[in-house]
């Protein structure tokens, strides 16, 4: 709220230059900040009272989106990526598949390895949790499992996520 918009009787004012000019009627915050030909901020609308600042207020908007701007270059959204594999794979294939996680975590990225089963494979899920196991292992001096292998119909799913 800017201006006339603030309906408060009594409002903490912060001046021009950033010092504290204390608590005072929103009249006279307004007279202050149009003597100044500038703009009656509200900054922080619910403390008690209710904090203004006395600020050109296109310039205020400007710098508050480019730091916005700024913090969300500087910040890393971690994405899941999946691992499909099946229970009768082979060793180089399983190293080919850790290999892929290692490159996904040293990005920072969380890692589901997905343990399929089909037809008769249903019947051994049970022998093929080392799998899973032998990944976590293989993984473990970069890597930290989230989430157990738990069964989840015909899939066994397994998160690691980047060591801290």
């Amino acid at each position: 709220m800017i201006n006339g918009q603030i309906r408060e009787k009594e409002v903490r004012v912060i001046g021009f230059d950033g010092e504290q000019l204390g608590v005072m009627p929103t009249r006279d915050a307004q007279k202050l900040a149009d003597d100044a030909e500038v703009d009656l901020v509200m900054i922080a609308p619910t403390a008690k009272p209710p904090v203004c600042r006395i600020v050109d207020y296109g310039k205020f908007v400007y710098e508050q989106k480019r730091r916005d701007k700024e913090a969300r270059k500087k910040q890393h959204i971690v994405e899941i990526k999946e691992i499909r594999l099946s229970p009768n794979i082979d060793t180089n294939d399983l190293n080919t598949k850790i290999n892929a996680a290692r490159k996904f975590l040293g990005k920072g990225d969380r890692v589901k390895m997905t343990l399929r089963f089909r037809g008769r494979e249903m019947a051994h899920m049970a022998n093929s949790k080392h799998i899973l196991d032998d990944i976590a292992e293989a993984l473990s001096d970069l890597a930290v499992v989230e989430k157990a292998p738990k069964v989840e119909g015909r899939t066994m799913t397994m998160f690691l996520a980047v060591k801290k």
